[in-house]
């Protein structure tokens, strides 16, 4: 079976941008600092235009790796489809979190974990490398973003 044609960037952007305002779940990874032993989970977000919004239990694996990293890399899509972001971290308490913030986060993933007896942690990821591909057509050319900046299309 042939691959569809590669998408130019101006469309993969399109996409990707598409795709972080639309889908509601991502696999997000992370790592312990003394140990280096990764986990991964899936997680619910929300995008604001400019990072994404995760919320996890403080005492989990994945909310005290955010904390101390202050990394993550994240999956966004099916393999086929994929977006793949590596972004920075803030770590924010739900008491901090602008209430819009809260609403929209809740309202986007369908659970708003103020509502929850376990202590939540909120993370605002933003993202310093973007990179998108559907097929190896379309490995090269597959970075978006580079340093925090999006990339030219033309």
């Amino acid at each position: 079976m042939t691959p569809p044609a590669a998408r130019t960037a101006e469309q993969r952007r399109h996409d990707t941008l598409h795709r972080l305002e639309h889908d509601e779940d991502a696999w997000v990874a992370t790592a312990d600092g003394t140990s280096g032993v990764p986990y991964l989970v899936p997680l619910s977000f929300h995008w604001n235009g400019s990072c994404l919004l995760f919320a996890t239990p403080a005492a989990s694996p994945t909310g005290r790796n955010l904390a101390a990293s202050g990394r993550a890399r994240i999956g966004i899509g099916p393999t086929r489809d994929v977006v793949m972001v590596e972004g920075t971290v803030e770590t924010v308490e739900p008491a901090d979190l602008p209430e819009q913030d809260a609403e929209l986060f809740a309202a986007k993933t369908g659970f708003d974990p103020r509502r929850l007896a376990t202590p939540y942690l909120y993370f605002r990821v933003r993202p310093r490398r973007v990179q998108a591909w559907r097929e190896a057509n379309e490995l090269e050319g597959r970075e978006l973003m580079r340093d925090g900046r999006w990339l030219p299309t033309d």
